[in-house]
C-alpha cells in the first residue's frame, strides 16, 4: 500500500519494551516513524493496544486440508507413522489449484490469530505421478499466489527429499512428488526464486526433510549450493527416529548434527524433541532456533521439548503451526507452556527471572526466535514492514489489564477472541477479527475440498 498513513496506539510493545500513547507513521508498507507519548492527531486511526505480528516459522500449507481425517484409531496404536500413511493418501490428488486454496485458508487463519509471516516447509513438488512439472517451482508458485492474495509474508522453505530412511533407503511410492537429486533441487531452488521475486519482502531459503531424507554427502552439498537465507531441518521428532539414527550412525539425531554440519544461526531445528541434556546444552550454544510446535506435536503424540534446560542456557526459540490441525498463534503459545508445566509438574516455566511475566517470555521469544528462523527482522521496527496486531481493549479478559498483563490476559485466558486488526506490511488484512478476503477465499478452499474427498 502506497502514501503514508498514521495509527495511533493508547500502548505498543517495542522492541526495548512496552510504550504508552504511540504513534506509528506507515508509508510505502514500511514503518517510516514511531513517537511515543503523543497524543492522536485528528486523521490518526486510532487502537487501544498493539503488539509485534509473530512468526509462523514451520508450515506445511497443504495438510489444512486433512484437519480432522486422522482421528480414528486404526487395528493397532497409533502413532506418527500411522498418520504418515493417511497423509500420503490424501497429497496423492492435490494440484496447484487446490494447494493454493488450501493454503490461502490455512494464510487467512494464521493472520486472524496474529501470524504475519509463514516459513512453508515446502515438499510438494511435482505431478501427482511423481514427474516434475514444466516448471520445476510450479507448486511454489501457487503457496506464493495463496500468500499474495492473503497479504501473508513468505519465507519459503523448498524441501529436500531423497530417502525414506537413515543411510539412503530407497523412497517408497508415497514419496514420489517429493524426491529430488541434488541436480534437480539446484533447479528447484532458482525457479523458486522466480517465484518469490513479486511478492514483497519474500525470503527464500531451504530445508533438507530430515537426516532420515538424506545422506551425509547430500547433507554438505546443501549447504554449499542452497541460498544464504534460512536452513531448516525436521530433527529428534520421533522415539523410533532416534532409535534409527541410532542403528545407523551410532548417535542420537541433534548430536549427529551438530557433529557433522556447521549448525549456526541461520537454522531451525524443527522439533528437537528428543535430546538428551548434552544435546540441549550443544544446541543452545550454537544460536540457532529451535522450532517448537505444540499443538501438532501434541495431536501426533511426539512428546515434549525439554525447555528448562535449553532456555536456562539461552536456547532460541519459535513457534509453528506445521500440519495446521488448529490454527491458533495464541493456542501455540498457550499450549508450549502448559505441556511444559504437565511435563515437569511446576508453573510459570518460560519466564527466567523471578516475578516475570511467562506470556512476555513466551511472545517475545517466539517474535525473535522466529523472526530469526525466516531471515527477517522482528517486532516494530523503523525501516521495516509494519507488521503489527491490535487486541481490543474491551475484552472481559484484558478489563483493568496493562503492558504484560495483556499477554499473559491474551495468552491464557482470552486466546483469538481479543484479536481485532492485523496489519501486515502496513495493510489491514484483518478488521473486528476477520480476514478481509475470507469469504472468497472458503469458498474457494469448500470447492477444493469437495473434489479431493
Amino acid at each position: 500500500m502506497t502514501g503514508t498513513r498514521h495509527l495511533h496506539f493508547a500502548e505498543a510493545l517495542l522492541p526495548e519494551g512496552w510504550a504508552g500513547n504511540v504513534r506509528i507513521t506507515v508509508r510505502d508498507g514500511l514503518c517510516a516513524a514511531i513517537e511515543t507519548e503523543v497524543a492522536p492527531a485528528p486523521q490518526d486511526e486510532r487502537h487501544g493496544l498493539a503488539i509485534p505480528g509473530l512468526p509462523n516459522l514451520h508450515s506445511h500449507a497443504f495438510q489444512r486440508g486433512m484437519a480432522g481425517l486422522a482421528e480414528r484409531r486404526g487395528p493397532s496404536s497409533d502413532s506418527f507413522w500411522t498418520w504418515r500413511e493417511i497423509m500420503y493418501r490424501f497429497v496423492d490428488r492435490i494440484g496447484p489449484a487446490e494447494l493454493q486454496a488450501i493454503a490461502a485458508l490455512a494464510y487467512v487463519e494464521m493472520l486472524e490469530t496474529g501470524f504475519t509471516r509463514v516459513g512453508e516447509f515446502h515438499y510438494l513438488h511435482h505431478d501427482l505421478d511423481g514427474r516434475p512439472y514444466d516448471d520445476p517451482a510450479e507448486m511454489a508458485a501457487a503457496l506464493a499466489a495463496a500468500a499474495h492474495e492473503t497479504g501473508i509474508g513468505l519465507t519459503l522453505l523448498p524441501v529436500f527429499y531423497a530417502h525414506a530412511g537413515f543411510g539412503g533407503d530407497e523412497p517408497g511410492a508415497g514419496q514420489r512428488r517429493f524426491i529430488c537429486d541434488i541436480d534437480r533441487f539446484a533447479l528447484l531452488l532458482q525457479s523458486s526464486g522466480r517465484a518469490l521475486a513479486d511478492l514483497p519482502d519474500a525470503v527464500l531459503g531451504a530445508a533438507p526433510h530430515s537426516l532420515r531424507a538424506v545422506t551425509p554427502e547430500e547433507l554438505a552439498t546443501l549447504q554449499q549450493i542452497a541460498p544464504a537465507g534460512p536452513f531448516h531441518i525436521h530433527i529428534a521428532e520421533q522415539e523410533r527416529e532416534v532409535a534409527d539414527c541410532l542403528a545407523w550412525s551410532g548417535a542420537r539425531p541433534v548430536a549427529w548434527l551438530l557433529d557433522h554440519a556447521a549448525v549456526d544461526g541461520r537454522w531451525c531445528l524443527v522439533h528437537a524433541t528428543h535430546m538428551q541434556e548434552s544435546e540441549t546444552l550443544r544446541l543452545a550454544q550454537t544460536g540457532a532456533v529451535a522450532g517448537l510446535c505444540p499443538i501438532t506435536e501434541a495431536n501426533l503424540g511426539d512428546g515434549l521439548f525439554n525447555a528448562p534446560a535449553y532456555l536456562a542456557a539461552g536456547g532460541r526459540f519459535g513457534i509453528g503451526s506445521d500440519s495446521n490441525v488448529l490454527i491458533d498463534a495464541s493456542e501455540e503459545l498457550r499450549l508450549l507452556e502448559y505441556g511444559q508445566r504437565l511435563g515437569h509438574r511446576g508453573r510459570n516455566i518460560f519466564p527466567q527471572a523471578a516475578g516475570a511475566s511467562a506470556g512476555h517470555a513466551l511472545f517475545d521469544g517466539a517474535v525473535r526466535g522466529g523472526a530469526q528462523a525466516l531471515g527477517v527482522p522482528g517486532g516494530l521496527r523503523v525501516g521495516e514492514a509494519l507488521d503489527v496486531v491490535s487486541l481490543r481493549p474491551d475484552h472481559p479478559s484484558l478489563a483493568g489489564k496493562f503492558r504484560d498483563a495483556v499477554l499473559d490476559s491474551w495468552i491464557f485466558a482470552a486466546g483469538r477472541t481479543a484479536l481485532d486488526g492485523v496489519w501486515r506490511r502496513g495493510q489491514k488484512v484483518v478488521v473486528n477479527g476477520r480476514h478481509v478476503a475470507r469469504e472468497g477465499v472458503e469458498m474457494r478452499y469448500r470447492r477444493a475440498l469437495q473434489s479431493l474427498l
